[in-house]
């Protein structure tokens, strides 16, 4: 098995997973990641890749669309059925639209053809990473809020639906049954549990729960 990890950094930072049977490609991938101070490892089947990588690093997956013993897109439907959210890459020596189609909608990042020019696959790489440090991101700050969201009692919660959906005080006094003074009281601790200076950005939190639920 080549599994050659071109450089040794922190785990931290992004590392580039090849996955191709064809031992003279995966050498060829790595030395154009070393010369472009990017990390990697490759592995020449998707079953040991799963077995040896980390499936939750920062980074993508470059994968070979037809290996013997496993499809790219069977390591697709892998890395999905796991709950892995690497950004994936596909290389294929075969203009398949059909199969491209189908692998863009199950999440693929890029479809490159063979052979391909180094620069497209290096952009794509690049793309790849960033999608996946912004969405690491999102997923951070979705943690963050519901984190403060599970502080909020039932009635805050209650109050803090009514607030978002653009009811006035004494408008949510009535939908709840309550005086509008423990609306104003609700309302505020809401604020402050949620960390919200203004009702956008309570609006955005909420938001954000919604999608995350």
């Amino acid at each position: 098995m080549q599994n050659v990890q071109v450089k040794a950094e922190s785990s931290a930072e992004p590392i580039v997973y090849v996955v191709d049977d064809d031992e003279e490609m995966r050498g060829a991938l790595l030395d154009l990641f070393m010369v472009t101070k990017k990390r990697a490892t490759a592995f020449p089947n998707g079953m040991e890749f799963l077995q040896a990588a980390d499936t939750n690093a920062a980074g993508c997956v470059v994968v070979d669309l037809r290996m013997p013993g496993g499809t790219g897109l069977d390591l697709q439907k892998q890395l999905i059925s796991i709950g892995s959210k690497m950004p994936i890459i596909f290389l294929t020596a075969y203009a398949d639209i059909p199969t491209s189609v189908r692998a863009m909608k199950a999440g693929a990042t890029d479809f490159i053809t063979k052979p391909f020019v180094n620069q497209d696959l290096l952009e794509a790489v690049d793309h790849a990473i960033q999608l996946d440090s912004e969405r690491r991101k999102t997923d951070a700050e979705g943690d963050r809020i519901r984190g403060l969201a599970d502080t909020l009692t039932p009635r805050e919660k209650d109050v803090l639906w009514q607030v978002v959906s653009g009811l006035m005080n004494k408008q949510v006094a009535y939908e709840l049954g309550i005086s509008e003074m423990t609306v104003k009281l609700h309302r505020m601790s809401v604020m402050r549990k949620m960390e919200s200076k203004s009702l956008a950005d309570l609006v955005r939190k909420a938001e954000l729960l919604q999608k995350s639920a």
